[in-house]
């Protein structure tokens, strides 16, 4: 079992830019296809990036293309969200997960959520 750790949320002005880290101590790390989802309070999660287990395939949500660029250091165990250009509508808690299986964008294709980080783009 993956247990998924995010860190790197905020508090940043909209235009701005902020880095998203999520990592897990297991040795199969590389061999996760991963994501990154988010929450607006009321909502329902949504899918926003995804990362295939070499780094090979990425996948978006049509929200995040232009803005956010997703990687992943595996010699580290360590995904990045490298996120430009924020905006207000931006502002959720954001999670990482693993894919075990379905649509890449769907959010009930993922589970082992880390806890969350907090961010928010002020206007």
């Amino acid at each position: 079992q993956v247990r998924l750790v995010e860190s790197g949320g905020g508090l940043v002005q909209a235009g701005g830019s902020l880095n998203l880290s999520c990592t897990a101590p297991t040795r199969t790390f590389g061999s996760w296809t991963l994501a990154w989802l988010r929450q607006i309070p009321g909502q329902a999660r949504e899918f926003v990036a995804g990362i295939s287990g070499a780094g090979l395939t990425t996948y978006y949500a049509d929200s995040a293309k232009g803005r956010f660029t997703i990687s992943r250091d595996n010699s580290n165990n360590m995904m990045i969200l490298h996120m430009n250009m924020l905006r207000p509508e931006d502002t959720a808690v954001y999670f990482c997960a693993g894919w075990i299986g379905g649509s890449y964008y769907s959010p009930s294709s993922y589970n082992y959520w880390g806890p969350g980080t907090q961010v928010t783009v002020s206007a």
